[in-house]
Protein backbone atom coordinates (compact mmCIF):
# COMPACT_ATOMS: atom_id res chain seq x y z
CA UNK A 1 0.00 0.00 0.00
CA UNK A 2 1.58 3.46 -1.17
CA UNK A 3 2.12 5.46 1.74
CA UNK A 4 0.85 9.24 1.14
CA UNK A 5 2.94 12.10 0.40
CA UNK A 6 3.85 15.02 2.85
CA UNK A 7 2.51 17.37 0.69
CA UNK A 8 -0.91 15.87 -0.07
CA UNK A 9 -1.03 15.87 4.01
CA UNK A 10 0.14 19.03 4.06
CA UNK A 11 -2.43 20.17 1.85
CA UNK A 12 -5.66 18.57 3.16
CA UNK A 13 -4.56 19.98 6.59
CA UNK A 14 -4.15 23.84 5.52
CA UNK A 15 -7.42 23.23 3.24
CA UNK A 16 -9.28 22.14 6.82
CA UNK A 17 -7.79 25.42 8.52
CA UNK A 18 -8.99 27.52 5.73
CA UNK A 19 -12.28 25.64 6.27
CA UNK A 20 -12.19 26.52 9.84
CA UNK A 21 -11.50 30.16 9.37
CA UNK A 22 -13.79 30.85 6.83
CA UNK A 23 -16.63 29.22 8.90
CA UNK A 24 -15.23 31.12 12.14
CA UNK A 25 -15.11 34.24 10.07
CA UNK A 26 -18.50 33.69 9.30
CA UNK A 27 -20.26 33.38 12.60
CA UNK A 28 -18.36 35.97 13.92
CA UNK A 29 -20.63 38.65 11.36
CA UNK A 30 -23.17 40.15 13.18
CA UNK A 31 -26.76 40.05 12.78
CA UNK A 32 -29.90 41.86 14.00
CA UNK A 33 -32.81 40.25 14.93
CA UNK A 34 -35.61 39.68 17.71
CA UNK A 35 -34.90 37.89 20.55
CA UNK A 36 -38.11 35.69 21.55
CA UNK A 37 -38.01 33.51 24.72
CA UNK A 38 -40.76 30.67 24.40
CA UNK A 39 -40.30 29.04 27.62
CA UNK A 40 -40.83 32.20 29.85
CA UNK A 41 -42.39 34.98 28.02
CA UNK A 42 -41.22 38.48 29.23
CA UNK A 43 -38.06 36.79 31.15
CA UNK A 44 -34.73 37.26 30.54
CA UNK A 45 -32.17 34.25 29.18
CA UNK A 46 -28.92 34.43 31.04
CA UNK A 47 -25.69 32.23 29.29
CA UNK A 48 -22.62 31.79 28.21
CA UNK A 49 -20.91 30.43 25.22
CA UNK A 50 -17.88 30.08 23.22
CA UNK A 51 -18.48 28.78 19.50
CA UNK A 52 -14.55 27.65 18.82
CA UNK A 53 -11.52 26.36 20.53
CA UNK A 54 -9.91 29.36 21.32
CA UNK A 55 -12.56 31.47 21.41
CA UNK A 56 -13.18 33.38 24.55
CA UNK A 57 -16.11 32.54 26.92
CA UNK A 58 -18.70 35.33 26.29
CA UNK A 59 -21.40 36.35 28.62
CA UNK A 60 -25.12 37.13 27.60
CA UNK A 61 -28.01 38.64 29.17
CA UNK A 62 -31.28 38.51 26.34
CA UNK A 63 -34.75 39.91 27.31
CA UNK A 64 -37.59 38.00 25.74
CA UNK A 65 -38.67 40.84 22.58
CA UNK A 66 -35.90 42.78 22.63
CA UNK A 67 -33.95 43.33 19.21
CA UNK A 68 -30.25 43.22 19.30
CA UNK A 69 -27.43 42.33 17.44
CA UNK A 70 -25.67 39.26 17.77
CA UNK A 71 -22.92 36.91 15.75
CA UNK A 72 -24.39 34.86 13.57
CA UNK A 73 -23.00 31.80 15.73
CA UNK A 74 -24.75 32.87 18.34
CA UNK A 75 -27.83 33.27 16.58
CA UNK A 76 -27.93 29.74 14.74
CA UNK A 77 -26.96 28.25 18.31
CA UNK A 78 -30.31 29.52 19.99
CA UNK A 79 -32.39 28.28 16.72
CA UNK A 80 -31.09 24.98 17.03
CA UNK A 81 -29.70 23.98 20.17
CA UNK A 82 -31.54 25.33 22.68
CA UNK A 83 -34.47 22.91 23.05
CA UNK A 84 -35.59 19.93 25.32
CA UNK A 85 -37.17 16.47 23.99
CA UNK A 86 -40.93 15.39 24.42
CA UNK A 87 -40.87 11.81 24.64
CA UNK A 88 -43.41 9.27 23.90
CA UNK A 89 -43.99 5.81 25.14
CA UNK A 90 -44.72 2.75 23.08
CA UNK A 91 -44.28 -1.32 22.94
CA UNK A 92 -42.36 -2.46 19.97
CA UNK A 93 -43.22 -6.07 18.07
CA UNK A 94 -42.20 -7.76 20.87
CA UNK A 95 -43.98 -6.59 23.77
CA UNK A 96 -41.20 -4.26 25.14
CA UNK A 97 -41.74 -0.89 26.34
CA UNK A 98 -39.66 1.53 23.26
CA UNK A 99 -39.23 5.17 24.56
CA UNK A 100 -38.85 7.66 21.62
CA UNK A 101 -38.05 11.45 21.15
CA UNK A 102 -41.31 12.61 19.71
CA UNK A 103 -41.02 16.05 19.33
CA UNK A 104 -38.80 18.87 20.09
CA UNK A 105 -39.61 21.76 22.04
CA UNK A 106 -37.89 24.93 21.27
CA UNK A 107 -36.44 27.43 24.71
CA UNK A 108 -36.46 30.18 22.53
CA UNK A 109 -35.37 31.48 19.09
CA UNK A 110 -33.81 34.28 17.04
CA UNK A 111 -35.97 36.08 14.52
CA UNK A 112 -33.15 37.69 12.28
CA UNK A 113 -34.47 41.23 10.76
CA UNK A 114 -32.26 40.87 7.94
CA UNK A 115 -32.47 38.74 4.66
CA UNK A 116 -29.63 36.37 5.29
CA UNK A 117 -29.30 32.97 3.17
CA UNK A 118 -27.82 31.45 6.05
CA UNK A 119 -29.04 27.67 6.98
CA UNK A 120 -29.82 27.46 10.70
CA UNK A 121 -31.27 30.90 11.25
CA UNK A 122 -35.21 29.56 10.56
CA UNK A 123 -38.52 30.79 10.73
CA UNK A 124 -40.33 30.90 14.43
CA UNK A 125 -42.70 29.13 12.98
CA UNK A 126 -40.94 25.99 11.39
CA UNK A 127 -41.41 22.68 12.57
CA UNK A 128 -39.02 20.46 14.74
CA UNK A 129 -41.18 17.24 14.90
CA UNK A 130 -40.38 14.28 13.56
CA UNK A 131 -37.54 13.05 15.09
CA UNK A 132 -37.15 9.69 16.66
CA UNK A 133 -34.44 7.69 19.02
CA UNK A 134 -34.87 3.93 20.03
CA UNK A 135 -33.21 4.26 23.67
Amino acid sequence: MPIPSKKIEDTNTKSVADNLRYKRDKDREMVRGKFIYHEVPGGQLDFSIRLYKGDPIENYSLKDGEVVNLPLGVAKHLNQNVWYPAYSYENDANGRPQTKVSQRIRRCSFQSLEFIDVEGIAPVGSTLTGIESVI
